[in-house]
């Protein structure tokens, strides 16, 4: 029952994976990016190893909460990989993300040529924990109202 997560760059993809009682976020690795072909052979690849139920790509927004230019390449990435893979792909707010990665990673002493090595593994864990903790406070809510 494993939550897949993955923070978009041009040149890197961080990539998350939750715990299979979907309560944690851990980071598996950073991939750097060779063509969109090989892109979703690597991610179609994990989605079946880890035998992942979801995935979640973060979803660049601007401040104002408007889509620009990054927002597109994000849809049109999870849109082919809809194609390749039998599980439900969805998005998630990644604002402020990556800068609360750097943060994490300047506060523990880490060196500028390491944080570039592992902030966006960093900023995918961001994102699927939040995404974690929102479906949690959604069934306990549920649970709430149902009682």
């Amino acid at each position: 029952m494993r939550i897949l997560a993955l923070d978009m760059g041009d040149r890197r993809i961080g990539v998350a994976l939750s715990d299979q009682m979907q309560l944690i976020a851990q980071g598996l690795c950073t991939y750097e990016r060779k063509s969109a072909a090989a892109d979703l052979d690597f991610i179609s690849a994990l989605v079946e190893q880890y035998r992942v139920v979801q995935l979640v790509i973060g979803l660049p927004r601007n401040m104002n909460g408007t889509y620009g230019e990054r927002a597109e390449k994000t849809w049109a990435f999870g849109d082919a990989l809809s194609g390749r893979i039998s599980v439900p792909v969805g998005y998630w707010d990644e604002r402020l993300s990556t800068v609360a990665a750097e943060r994490i990673l300047i506060e523990a002493d880490v060196s500028r040529k390491k944080r570039k090595k592992v902030i966006d593994k960093m900023a995918a864990v961001n994102i699927l924990q939040s995404y974690l903790d929102f479906l949690r406070n959604k069934k306990e809510m549920e649970g709430k109202n149902n009682g």
